[in-house]
C-alpha cells in the first residue's frame, strides 16, 4: 500500500464487480486512481492484487485522507453518498459521481434506461432479446449482467453496438447527472430501499426520476402514480405510456375484442394477452413496457411479439417450478419488496398459499393485508420481519411461523387445497439477507425443496 500523503485523480470507493469494471477503465485511460474499501477483505480483491499490484488500495474503513484531497470519488451503488467522509469530500471540492456516468461521458451510442421497483430485470431481459431478434447488435448490462463500462470497452474492442439497454438502480441514478438517452421508463415505486432514504418513498422516487433527464422519448406507467407525475413534469413531448386499460391513440394497453383480451397500441390488437409465457398480469404490464420502448428503438414489431411469446420468465422471479397434487409451485424469491409481493400475489389465478418473510428493510407490510386476504390461503412467515407482516395479515387468514426453507415447504405443501388447485407461492417481500447470501441463493434452497417434495410425493 502506497503513502497516505498521496494526492490522487480519482478514489473509487468500494470494489466489487462495479469497482473492479472503473479499475480496468481508469487503467486503460492512464489515470492517477486509488482504490478504497471499508472491508477488510472486499470481492474482486485478489483480482485488483493480481491484476493491478501497483494501484494504491486502502482496506478496512474510509479513514484515509485520500477522499478528502481526490478531485473526483467514483462511487460504488452499494455505497450511500450520505456517508459521512464522502459528504466531507464533496465539501471540499471532490466531485462524486458512479460508473454510469462515466459511461455517459465517453458513450455515443443511443442508450435506452430502465428502473422501477420491480419489472426492471423482466423488462430489460425482454427488450435485449427483442433487440437481438430484430437483428440489432446491442450491448445490455448495468445493474444486471455485465457492468456499463465493461460493455464499453467491449463496443470500443468491437465497434459494432448499435443499442445500449441499461438497468438502472435508484443508487446509480444518484450518481449520474449525464446521461443521455434515446427512451427511459420508471415501472413503478413501491415502498424498497427506505432503510437507505431515510424512510421516505418521495425521496426514493424522486431519486428515481432522475432517469428522464436528459431523455427523448418517456416512457411511463400510466397506473402508476409516481411514474406518471415524473413523466408529465419531464419537459418533452414524446411521452408514451403503457398500462393494462384501454390504450389511447399512440398508447400501448389491453383491448378486448370478441371476448378476448389483446395487448394493443391504440387501436391497433397486437397479439392476444393468453400467448405471452409468461406468468401473471405484472408481466402483461412489462411485456407493454418493452413494447413502448423497443419501438422507440426501433424494433421490428414482429420480433417483439415473437418474443413475447417465447420468453418463460426468469429465474426467481415468478418462476413456475412444479404441478405437484395439482397444486401449482412458484419461486418469486426476487420478490425482496412489499410491491413485489403484490404483483406477483394478484398476478395467479385462484387461492395461493404464501411463503414470506426476511428483512424487511423498514418497509411498510400493511398494503399486503387487502391483497393476501381476497388471494391467500394461508401464509407461512419466516426470518427477521415475520412477525411484523403477521401484525398486517387479516385474522381470518390462517398464519404459519417456520425456522427454515424445508419446513416452509412442508407447511405451504399441508396448507394448500389441492381439489381447488391452489398455488403455493415463495414471494418475501423481504430481503435475504438474514437467513441466505442473497435472493438467488434464497430461490435456489426452495427449488431444491420443491424438488425434493416432488420425488416424496411421487413415491406415495
Amino acid at each position: 500500500m502506497n503513502s497516505h500523503q498521496q494526492i490522487f485523480d480519482s478514489v473509487i470507493v468500494g470494489l466489487g464487480a462495479t469497482g473492479m469494471s472503473v479499475v480496468r477503465y481508469l487503467a486503460k485511460q492512464q489515470s492517477h486512481f486509488a482504490v478504497v474499501d471499508s472491508r477488510e477483505n472486499p470481492p474482486s480483491a485478489d483480482e485488483l492484487n493480481r491484476e493491478y499490484s501497483d494501484i494504491p488500495h486502502h482496506f478496512g474503513d474510509f479513514k484515509t485522507p485520500w477522499l478528502s484531497s481526490a478531485k473526483q470519488l467514483i462511487v460504488n451503488p452499494g455505497i450511500a453518498v450520505t456517508t459521512s467522509e464522502i459528504e466531507l469530500a464533496k465539501k471540499a471540492g471532490a466531485e462524486i459521481i458512479g460508473d454510469i456516468e462515466l459511461f455517459a461521458r465517453q458513450n455515443d451510442k443511443p442508450v435506452v434506461a430502465i428502473t422501477g421497483s420491480n419489472g426492471k430485470t423482466t423488462v430489460t431481459t425482454l427488450l435485449d432479446l427483442m433487440a437481438k431478434k430484430s437483428g440489432v447488435n446491442v450491448g445490455t448490462g448495468g445493474n444486471i449482467g455485465t457492468p456499463a463500462l465493461d460493455l464499453l470497452d467491449d463496443q470500443h474492442d468491437n465497434d459494432d453496438t448499435e443499442l445500449f439497454i441499461l438497468e438502472l438502480s435508484s443508487y446509480q441514478l444518484e450518481t449520474t447527472p449525464s446521461l443521455q438517452t434515446l427512451a427511459a421508463v420508471i415501472l413503478n415505486i413501491s415502498e424498497d430501499h427506505l432503510d437507505r432514504y431515510e424512510n421516505d418513498l418521495d425521496k426514493y422516487a424522486q431519486a428515481k426520476a432522475l432517469i428522464y433527464n436528459n431523455c427523448e422519448h418517456i416512457v411511463c406507467n400510466c397506473e402508476d402514480a409516481y411514474s406518471l407525475r415524473f413523466a408529465k413534469q419531464a419537459a418533452t413531448k414524446n411521452l408514451i405510456s403503457f398500462g393494462l386499460d384501454e390504450p389511447k391513440n399512440g398508447q400501448f394497453g389491453l383491448r378486448i375484442n370478441n371476448g378476448i383480451e389483446w395487448l394493443a397500441k391504440g387501436n391497433e390488437l397486437l397479439m392476444p394477452s393468453s400467448d405471452v409465457k409468461q406468468v401473471g398480469r405484472h408481466n402483461i404490464a412489462n411485456s407493454l413496457a418493452a413494447l413502448a420502448l423497443g419501438e422507440v428503438a426501433g424494433l421490428k414489431m414482429a420480433a417483439m411479439l415473437e418474443v413475447l411469446g417465447e420468453y418463460p420468465g426468469m429465474i426467481h422471479r415468478t418462476q413456475w417450478l412444479a404441478n405437484i397434487e395439482g397444486v401449482n409451485w412458484y419461486n418469486d424469491s426476487k420478490g425482496t419488496n412489499v410491491g413485489a409481493t403484490l404483483a406477483a400475489l394478484s398476478g395467479l389465478p385462484g387461492k395461493t398459499v404464501l411463503i414470506a418473510g426476511g428483512q424487511g428493510k423498514g418497509a411498510d407490510f400493511l398494503p399486503l393485508q387487502n391483497e393476501i386476504k381476497e388471494r391467500a390461503r394461508a401464509v407461512v412467515l419466516m426470518g427477521e420481519d415475520a412477525k411484523e407482516i403477521a401484525n398486517n395479515i387479516d385474522s381470518a387468514i390462517s398464519v404459519i411461523f417456520v425456522d427454515n426453507m424445508h419446513d416452509a415447504v412442508a407447511e405451504a405443501y399441508k396448507a394448500a387445497d389441492q381439489s381447488a388447485q391452489d398455488n403455493v407461492l415463495l414471494s418475501p417481500a423481504c430481503a435475504s439477507f438474514d437467513m441466505f447470501d442473497n435472493y438467488a441463493v434464497r430461490g435456489e434452497v426452495f427449488i431444491e425443496e420443491v424438488t425434493e417434495l416432488t420425488k416424496t410425493v411421487s413415491k406415495k
